[in-house]
């Protein structure tokens, strides 16, 4: 067998033994779910949380698919403000002990055709790093405007920015700002999203905001 083989039957082992687990982490929300209801508790703090869980044992799901299948994607046409809404939920949950305020635009929307789990994944990680790039108190503001047949959203910080040193190889593989970072997160995202036919680009990032921009197609 060679290396290639032997990686790719690793990968494939590995796999399965994660989405075991993560199917049991699946099953004990429900279980929860149940036992709430059969209590008669209602508690909308939990309700959020247990969503939040279930959406990332998705999106997670959907990740650990592409170790075993070059040809992932399953795209279909969703809303744009639904998918940032639940972004801004699942990402909320890394503010913890800072005291960040995200305020949104999302008044206008557009139909789109994307992979809902693959798209979601990249608006939370983008979210995460501007929530990471501020060190205990700031703002992030996400909007969306769509202009003829194309959307554009905007996530923006008033972090620690981006030196000019660094703007131009952040979507590179393997690149870092973080001392524990992988430099991959924006990397899988640029990737992704192109498969989409969206574009990510950075914007700017000066002492006084960082932007990012997602440009893509409506329908």
């Amino acid at each position: 067998m060679s290396n290639t083989d032997l990686a790719f039957e690793q990968s494939r082992c590995i796999v399965h033994e994660l989405r075991n687990h993560l199917s049991i982490c699946d099953l004990y929300t429900q279980i929860i779910r149940r036992n709430l209801e059969q209590d008669g508790v209602e508690n909308q703090s939990i309700d959020n949380a247990l969503n939040c869980i279930t959406k990332s044992l998705k999106i997670m799901n959907n990740s650990l698919l592409d170790l075993k299948s070059l040809n992932n994607y399953a795209p279909k046409i969703c809303d744009l403000r639904d998918i940032l809404s639940e972004g801004i939920k699942l990402a909320k949950v890394y503010i913890y002990d800072k005291d960040i305020n995200i305020e949104y635009d999302l008044r206008q929307t557009a139909s789109i055709y994307i992979d809902e789990n693959k798209f979601l994944a990249c608006i939370v990680n983008i979210i995460k790093n501007a929530i990471e790039a501020i060190d205990k108190k700031g703002e992030i503001h996400i909007s969306i405007e769509v202009d003829k047949d194309i959307a554009h959203v905007k996530i923006a910080n008033n972090g620690e920015p981006i030196s000019k040193e660094k703007q131009s190889a952040i979507f590179q593989k393997g690149y870092t700002t973080k001392p524990t970072g992988s430099g991959l997160g924006l990397h899988i995202c640029a990737d992704n999203l192109k498969a989409q036919n969206a574009i990510l680009k950075l914007n700017k990032s000066t002492p006084e905001i960082t932007e990012f921009e997602i440009i893509l197609p409506i329908v």
